[in-house]
């Protein structure tokens, strides 16, 4: 399905490398603010007190929220759980206060705002437990990476695996370089996302990789410049049509989604906005540089000796 064609190809590898010198500008500045200011880790990883609450009636976050900045408790988050009637509340480590005591504080503040507030239960995080999962969740994207490597290894040839895996790292990383300069928080939701990224950027870089594969075998007097200049301009009307209808959906979400799903799909939109370019104009220039041949992706077919012996190009 295609909405329009692009009668000549656009000329993306002759900019390739002041695209490039943008990624690593970018790249370097994610390191920087990841280096300075860190991640603002949210309660799974870090640990706290979650509280879940129950009320007669929808809740409402604007009063649980100003509730319980009265308290002076530090940085929360308060998210619909459930049903429209459930809040759950993620408060930080209060130093010299116990779970108990701080759910006795939130609910004290919170059933003094609506006498309908009730509270179903309370659950301690600790930091042992958040270190775990922050652990666990490296781990999970180095995984994810070694099997998109080993993939696009066996399905294409090493260049492509190693120029694929660059580029979505490097999305992952500038997702991170984001929500360290800005602040928002880390929790479970954007390392979901951050998987997603992984996963949604590899299949464009596919994409793209295997139009290449394929003009190789079509345009066989072509350069190697022509190839991939052609690949990426043949894919483009799919690439407008599939990453269209996903940020459509996503932008819902982060409009819509309420606090639950705003960082989530925060980390999406950033996350499709730079798959789109890693995969054109990251991951095809580094095939270019490590000098990518029709003979790589290409095997020859050798003909019979009844055909003659020779060998097709």
């Amino acid at each position: 399905m295609e909405f329009f064609r692009i009668s000549r190809d656009i000329p993306f590898m002759r900019h390739a490398l002041v695209f490039n010198v943008i990624s690593i500008i970018t790249f370097v500045a994610a390191v920087v603010f990841l280096g300075i200011y860190g991640l603002n880790l949210g309660v799974d990883f870090r640990g706290g007190t979650v509280i879940e609450v129950t009320y007669g009636h929808a809740v409402d976050f604007n009063r649980v929220r100003a509730a319980i900045d009265k308290l002076d408790l530090g940085e929360f988050s308060a998210q619909s759980f459930g049903s429209s009637d459930t809040a759950l509340i993620r408060l930080p480590l209060k130093e010299g206060v116990s779970s108990a005591q701080l759910s006795e504080r939130v609910m004290g503040a919170l059933k003094a705002d609506d006498p309908t507030a009730s509270q179903r239960r309370v659950e301690f995080v600790g930091p042992q437990v958040g270190k775990e999962l922050y652990e666990n969740g490296a781990l999970a994207l180095l995984l994810v990476a070694i099997g998109i490597v080993a993939y696009l290894a066996l399905r294409f040839e090493w260049r492509f695996a190693l120029a694929a895996i660059i580029a979505n790292l490097h999305d992952v990383i500038i997702i991170m370089g984001f929500f360290a300069f800005f602040q928002w928080e880390f929790s479970l939701p954007v390392l979901a996302a951050l998987l997603a990224v992984l996963g949604y950027s590899v299949n464009e870089s596919v994409v793209v990789a295997d139009r290449i594969r394929e003009n190789f075998r079509k345009m066989r007097k072509a350069t190697v410049t022509h190839v991939i200049d052609n690949a990426i301009t043949t894919t483009m009307s799919r690439t407008i049509i599939t990453h269209g209808s996903t940020q459509i959906m996503v932008t819902s979400m982060l409009i819509f989604g309420g606090e639950t799903l705003h960082y989530f799909a925060l980390a999406l939109t950033i996350g499709i906005l730079f798959g789109i370019y890693s995969s054109v104009l990251v991951m095809a220039p580094l095939v270019m540089w490590m000098g990518v041949s029709r003979e790589d992706l290409v095997k020859p077919e050798k003909r019979t000796a009844a055909e003659g012996g020779k060998i097709l190009p």
